[in-house]
């Protein structure tokens, strides 16, 4: 028997997160209602953007932004391989082709000059992307300064996946501010920085994208007269102007959310401190620790480290099993999603993206939520030490 039984991720929900959604079951409205647009302007304040708009999940988030960047068949959506699937299918979902751009050895992320050499290729032959996905991957974004400005060079909507990443910080500013993205994806899912149990958001400072991105969470109906082409219907009026989805986010999913953010600031010091202790317990083992980037100031929803098992007489899988015999749930983010059996039948390979291929080989994803306590996090990093020695 173990005498801990810890996750990788877990949510914290306190009286206050219950109070507020008993409070929503005991009014007027459960579904899309006040509380929903009480959380979005929430969201938008935290993150100094003009827009939020909530939704079911993150992956339809990441959807509707394509679908209001315009993207569509014959277009072509870049990302990283070091992302979850979703960050990749929303442009299959629009009828695009996906393609990726290997990762910085250091960082994790999508390397800003991999990206760059490949849009110099792609203009020469006439295939640049219509959007490209940049991923905060662990809770820190990328050199979004850099891709930014090659987004204004060669022309496509840069949307940070920025799901890991509530409450972090780049230059500066918080990841949603709509500095250098011209959208931003939020997750709320339970494993991550706060949740809504379900639900994802969209955030952007421009009018254009916040109106498409509402009727396109709503079946792509408006009941705004100015948008419709007969406006002496009645209050009983609508119209649908396009095809539309059902990605609406409930007022009880928008209350725990609400709640949440009132706590973030706590959440996101909890997982600094814990990120910290880790770097210093885990000085001296054969590991390769997180590294910064530049100007970003990490939410810490993934502590990932690097095994030198070159260095090792245990594989990746032993070490896994071990870990989680011992009652430790780690696990490994991620299986680089152009090896996926999916992706595999559009042509993608072992080798085509070896810096990502690598980092999949080395990963492990140690625990990392707000009430890991220490005498826990002591008791992974002693797991840990006692199998790669």
């Amino acid at each position: 028997m173990t005498p801990f039984s810890i996750p990788y991720g877990r949510q914290n929900i306190d009286q206050t997160d219950i109070d507020a959604v008993v409070a929503v079951l005991k009014s007027p409205w459960l579904t899309q209602g006040p509380t929903v647009e009480r959380f979005e302007a929430a969201l938008a304040e935290r993150c100094e953007a003009r827009f939020a708009v909530a939704v079911c999940n993150a992956t339809a988030a990441l959807h509707i932004a394509c679908l209001a960047a315009g993207l569509g068949s014959g277009d072509w959506l870049w990302t990283t391989p070091n992302t979850f699937v979703a960050s990749a299918n929303c442009g299959r979902y629009c009828g695009a082709e996906v393609d990726f751009v290997d990762i910085d050895p250091l960082t994790w992320n999508l390397d800003a000059g991999a990206l760059a050499t490949k849009l110099e290729a792609a203009e020469g032959a006439g295939k640049l992307p219509k959007v490209v996905v940049a991923v905060a991957f662990s809770g820190q974004s990328c050199d979004m300064q850099a891709i930014a400005a090659l987004a204004e060079r060669y022309g496509f909507t840069l949307i940070e996946d920025a799901s890991h990443a509530v409450g972090a910080s780049y230059l500066g500013r918080p990841v949603g501010c709509g500095a250098y993205a011209a959208m931003t994806v939020f997750s709320f899912h339970p494993v991550k920085i706060i949740t809504s149990g379900e639900g994802g958001t969209v955030l952007t400072n421009r009018p254009e994208f916040a109106e498409r991105l509402r009727r396109l969470r709503s079946h792509g109906i408006t009941s705004d007269p100015a948008q419709m082409s007969v406006s002496d219907e009645g209050v009983w009026g609508y119209q649908q102007l396009e095809l539309g989805f059902n990605y609406r986010m409930t007022d009880l999913h928008a209350a725990l959310g609400l709640s949440q953010i009132a706590r973030l600031d706590g959440f996101i010091a909890r997982r600094r401190w814990l990120a910290a202790r880790y770097d210093e317990l885990l000085t001296g083992l054969p590991l390769q620790l997180p590294k910064a980037q530049a100007g970003a100031e990490s939410a810490w929803h993934l502590y990932v480290v690097r095994v030198r098992f070159d260095q090792l007489a245990l594989t990746q899988r032993e070490l896994f099993d071990g870990l989680r015999a011992a009652g430790i749930g780690v696990n490994l983010h991620y299986i680089p999603v152009h090896l996926q059996p999916y992706y595999r039948e559009s042509g993608f390979t072992e080798g085509d993206y070896p810096q990502a291929e690598r980092y999949f080989s080395e990963a492990i994803t140690l625990p990392l939520f707000p009430d890991l306590t220490d005498e826990q996090q002591d008791y992974v990093v002693e797991q840990l030490r006692r199998l790669i020695g």
